[in-house]
């Protein structure tokens, strides 16, 4: 039976059938030429006629500045528009001394080069437009500035360009002056506390009609070949980063998520589902029963008091594992899911962390070859969860993340399961002591140095995933800085990741955060041993069934 599309009403109304079929239809063809050559003749001006802008002019003017792209769509812009001639000559006055002062600090050949150059019309332009960016609003709060603080003023230059173009559309010439102090200029203007100006603009109809850019004219400088500033990739002074493993390419990525625009439903209706099946389907290996793979080792640092368990715990819970009675057999027995517990060290207590490294180098290879090869060959059979069992390991993973996310212990150390004050205290100074002593480190040093050797084999078991197509999902914050380490070692694993969940310690949203995950659940799990990766694979099992069974509709 075949069902129609439901095409919403307001927004955008086509589907990916229409946008695969054609994937340019977007285009605005017949003004490509006229953009073209608006873009190609715009002009620096420095002299204007005294003939008035009409108001409609202006107003299409800075209608283009209103419709600039800005971060987080906050609009930081304001634009004073300055006509008095006193203000004009208080401004130029400004500008006359800024570059007598520039002029004065450069070589003499420079320095006489600007002075010949006209680089102000605020005089004689009929319009002056300051361009004002509000900052007064936090950088956190703005979408996109938390990363970018700077990121509202790069929205207003955007602003101006739009300006710029569309007074040259409309013939008007358009100059950017910069040669002012800012905060002169904001206290000429009146501007508030937290509201900086990005220079002056002088509008009006040109007085010259430069065939060319006037510094370029005045062989001031020359415009740079376009092979010298595109760069493929990265910059090209540095090396790029090794990845001997292939992310899903473009293609697969769009084919993905095309297959779901076509389904009985509001795009995007399952939510942070939704993202992750766009981005797991475009692999080769997502279908099949899957696994949860659970690593089990003892750790040394357990001589410090840092955990409320015996260290015998480790053995008594990957025996139950391997009986299937233990919480992560159980879970994955009710998720059809099969199960394969991995032996990384149990009663071996290798290093300390504080005086030793966890592991000698011989034993850090051979644990990840172990997982890097069980990855491999577990990935074609379905989604693999990852699940470890370590009395210490949380103080162990906090180190860990430290290392990797080059953080203090204050910002790793938590609770882990059962410790009080005291114990915190013991993890927080154990963390610093073994941080202190390798000093910074690579992903693989700070696994073998600092991790174990349960981390050493689920860090292979996710390279080994990835590298076979498949997808790793994460449980706790153990198993999260171990996909960080194999994301530092193969940056293309990222891709074939999922956070299955967040757990309460301290450091795990920090992880999931530099991995770029948002994970599927949020249930403040302790349970360890892959409990919360095993509930998100079932969840995302059904997601995937949920996609094949849902009616489609045409593709028209």
């Amino acid at each position: 039976m075949s069902y129609r599309r439901p095409v919403p009403t307001i927004g955008d109304p086509s589907s990916a059938a229409e946008r695969a079929a054609a994937p340019d239809a977007w285009a605005l063809r017949d003004d490509l030429a006229s953009l073209e050559r608006v873009v190609g003749a715009r002009r620096d001006i420095r002299r204007f006629r005294p003939d008035p802008v009409p108001d409609d002019v202006l107003t299409a003017v800075l209608t283009a500045g209103h419709r600039g792209p800005s971060v987080g769509h906050s609009q930081p812009w304001r634009f004073v528009v300055v006509t008095e001639a006193a203000t004009r000559d208080a401004a130029a006055l400004m500008a006359d001394r800024c570059r007598l002062r520039q002029a004065a600090g450069m070589a003499e050949e420079s320095a006489r080069g600007l002075l010949d150059l006209r680089l102000e019309g605020i005089r004689e332009a009929p319009l002056g437009i300051v361009v004002a960016c509000d900052r007064r609003t936090p950088a956190a709060g703005v979408l996109g500035r938390a990363t970018f603080p700077d990121a509202d003023l790069w929205s207003c230059a955007a602003a101006i360009e739009n300006i710029w173009l569309t007074a040259r559309a409309h013939g008007l010439g358009l100059g950017w002056v910069t040669l002012f102090e800012p905060a002169e200029l904001a206290e000429l203007l009146g501007l508030p506390d937290g509201v900086e100006t990005l220079g002056w603009l002088c509008l009006g109809w040109p007085d010259e009609r430069p065939p060319e850019p006037g510094l370029e004219r005045a062989g001031w400088s020359r415009r740079l070949p376009l092979d010298q500033v595109v760069m493929r990739e990265r910059w090209t002074e540095r090396d790029a980063p090794t990845s001997h493993l292939r992310a899903p390419e473009p293609a697969e990525v769009v084919a993905a998520r095309d297959r779901s625009d076509d389904l009985l439903t509001v795009p995007g209706s399952l939510g942070v589902l939704d993202t992750v099946l766009d981005r797991v389907t475009a692999l080769t290996a997502v279908d099949g029963r899957g696994t949860l793979v659970v690593a089990a080792a003892d750790h040394g640092v357990t001589a410090y008091a840092i955990s409320a368990f015996d260290p015998t715990v480790t053995a008594d819970v990957a025996r139950a594992t391997r009986e299937g009675t233990s919480m992560g057999a159980v879970a994955a027995r009710a998720a059809d899911l099969d199960v394969e517990l991995i032996d990384a060290g149990i009663g071996c207590r290798r290093g300390d962390l504080v005086t030793t490294d966890a592991l000698d180098e011989m034993a850090y290879a051979g644990l990840l070859a172990l997982g890097r090869e069980r990855g491999r060959a577990l990935a074609g059979s379905g989604p693999v969860a990852l699940g470890e069992v370590g009395v210490g390991n949380t103080t162990v993973a906090a180190a860990l993340a430290a290392a990797l996310l080059e953080v203090p212990a204050g910002e790793v150390v938590g609770r882990g399961s059962s410790a009080d004050a005291a114990m915190i205290e013991r993890k927080h100074d154990v963390v610093e002591r073994a941080l202190a002593r390798v000093g910074r480190v690579s992903a693989a040093d700070a696994v073998r140095r600092l991790g174990g050797g349960e981390l050493a084999v689920l860090t292979g078991v996710v390279l080994g995933v990835a590298e076979a197509g498949g997808v790793a999902v994460l449980d706790g914050l153990a198993t999260s800085v171990c996909a960080l380490a194999a994301v530092r070692l193969e940056p293309a694993v990222a891709a074939h990741l999922v956070a299955g969940q967040r757990s309460r310690e301290k450091a795990h949203a920090l992880v999931l955060r530099e991995l770029g995950l948002e994970p599927l659940l949020d249930l403040r799990i302790r349970a360890g041993e892959g409990v919360g990766a095993v509930l998100a694979t079932g969840l995302l099992k059904d997601a995937l069934e949920l996609r094949r069974g849902v009616a489609r509709t045409s593709r028209v």
